[in-house]
């Protein structure tokens, strides 16, 4: 017996910020004039991104004086340290995992008391008792569930919790999964002016997915769900340092080269023509890759043949949340779902992510 996706929930902090106000924030917070603010202009349009979403109402304002996160200055002096932003990080991830773990049960026949197994998500901080027990405590869960953390492996942490949930209800066909993933990205803003911040503090938002898998198909209250099929992984380590958190006095230290389009572009045929191998030419008629970037996704679709109208899912995540690191691809696969029907059923998904390593993950999930 194999496993199903049952439901999908997702969330995202109250703070939606439309990313011409971020724009005007970094410009203030850098210091930025003249070509150096016209450049900024330039990174930010070219994002295809259109909005986010923040645990830190600060980046809608240019106003200091209306800041509640960093200090009321344009130096941003004293700036905030890791155990600030960590602090920040302990108080609002299991509430916002709290919203999309209850969206996903809305979604579901079973009850917070059903679960058999916790898998936590997260690359964005860490404490302890830490978010697993924060959430066996809100929601209810049995104290003896088994727990199991997947923490700093970035954007492409979903897949390892999808497996890992596949794992478990092959080996349990009794077993209930709750998957979680959350990431505070935006409270990790750092001032320096280097390539790299300019681009992460671009494109990273903060949000939440959450995922119930199981073996009985039953226990879903849609009449469509999602059977991981297949699943591959590749590392390129010649992309190692062109990805990558450290830790730093003053946050996660995020390392986001341009280079990293190059790297897919030159791994990724070859990855998912090993993938389709695998599964025994499946029948793939809908696509979710993680939009790392726009020109990620323009990478992928120029390696695959394929339209951007056909990675339509991953542009309007793009578009309307930027990327959240390991929740995005959650929110792709959603996205796309909640367009799929009953006629469509046999077909099959494939799904790509990336992160540091570099590491390139895909799955193929069948509709069911």
């Amino acid at each position: 017996m194999g496993s199903n996706i049952i439901s999908i929930g997702l969330a995202n902090p109250d703070n939606q910020i439309d990313q011409t106000q971020v724009f005007e924030f970094m410009g203030k917070a850098h210091g930025f004039e003249g070509d150096e603010l016209n450049r900024l202009k330039a990174l930010y349009r070219a994002t295809g991104i259109k909005s986010r979403y923040s645990v830190i109402p600060d980046y809608s304002s240019s106003h200091f004086e209306e800041w509640k996160f960093y200090p009321k200055n344009h130096q941003l002096a004293p700036f905030p340290s890791t155990e600030q932003r960590l602090n920040l990080y302990r108080n609002e991830a299991a509430k916002l995992s709290l919203k999309s773990i209850q969206n996903a049960l809305s979604q579901s026949r079973l009850q917070a008391q059903d679960f058999t197994h916790l898998i936590t998500i997260s690359c964005t901080g860490m404490y302890a008792p830490g978010l697993d027990i924060d959430l066996v405590h809100m929601l209810g869960l049995n104290t003896s569930i088994e727990r199991t953390c997947v923490n700093f492996m970035g954007c492409y942490a979903a897949f390892t919790g999808i497996k890992l949930g596949d794992q478990i209800c092959r080996a349990n066909p009794k077993a209930k999964v709750l998957i979680v993933s959350t990431e505070l990205c935006t409270i990790h803003f750092q001032k320096e002016s280097d390539e790299d911040n300019l681009l992460a503090n671009a494109i990273f938002g903060d949000g939440s997915a959450a995922v119930i898998m199981s073996a009985d198909k039953e226990d879903a209250l849609g009449e469509v769900v999602l059977q991981p099929n297949s699943f591959l992984n590749e590392i390129y380590p010649e992309g190692s340092s062109e990805m990558a958190w450290n830790i730093g006095n003053h946050g996660f230290e995020m390392r986001l080269s341009t280079y990293v389009p190059v790297l897919i572009e030159k791994g990724i045929h070859q990855l998912v023509e090993r993938l389709k191998a695998k599964a025994d030419k499946p029948n793939i008629s809908h696509y979710a890759f993680h939009p790392g970037g726009k020109r990620i996704l323009e990478v992928i679709e120029s390696e695959l043949g394929l339209s951007k109208e056909a990675d339509w899912a991953g542009r309007k995540t793009l578009e309307s949340y930027g990327n959240m690191s390991s929740p995005t691809i959650l929110f792709v696969i959603k996205t796309l779902w909640d367009s799929l029907g009953k006629d469509e059923q046999g077909e099959q998904i494939l799904s790509l992510a990336f992160g540091p390593g570099l590491t390139m993950e895909s799955m193929l999930l069948q509709i069911a």
